[in-house]
This record gives C-alpha cells, structure tokens and sequence, in this order.
C-alpha cells in the first residue's frame, strides 16, 4: 500500500509540461495589434492631458469656474487612463511569469 501511495504523490510533482506560446494560429500578428493599441493608447492619454491642462488654465485665468472644473476632470481622466493603458503591461506580465511558474 506504501507503494501506491508514493506513486499517486510523486506523479503530480513532476509534471514536465510548459505552456505553448506559439500554438494558437496569428498570435504574433495580435502581440503586435496589442502593442500598438497600447502605444495608441498612451500617446491619445497624454494629448488629452495637455488638452485638459490648457482648459484648465484658461478656466483659471478667465475666471471661469465651470471652465476650470472641466479642465480638472479631464485632467482626472487622462491620467487614470495613462495609468491602466501603464498598469496593463504589467499586470499581463505578471500573469504570465505565474502562468511559466505553475
């Protein structure tokens, strides 16, 4: 009975399988569309950031409170999507370091 037992816990130790990257058809084609929508992404993030900061300060400077709110929240906006558009890359490659690790 020892013998079944050692058996049934040593085979799940030793898996000896990795993941294959390579096996779904296109996959390059989409790591390069991701890539450049992510690049996309960034770069229309930091034009609205600017475009939110010059009606900001417009608002400000005209004196115009609803001017200067907007500009506040586009400012808001811009950088909580900078920061997923950021944040993405890294959560996708910590996914995939425990995905190589299990």
């Amino acid at each position: 009975m020892p013998d079944l037992l050692q058996v049934l816990l040593a085979v799940p130790a030793d898996i000896g399988v990795t993941p294959n990257d390579s096996g779904l058809p296109g996959i390059a084609q989409l790591r390069t569309i991701v890539g450049a929508v992510m690049t996309i992404g960034l770069v229309l993030s930091v034009l609205a950031l600017i475009c939110a900061a010059i009606v900001w300060g417009l608002g400000s400077f005209s004196s115009n409170p609803h001017l200067a709110a907007r500009g506040k929240t586009g400012v808001l906006v811009a950088c909580i999507a900078a920061l997923v558009t950021g944040a993405s890359v890294t959560f996708v490659t910590f996914a995939w370091n425990v995905g190589q690790a299990i």
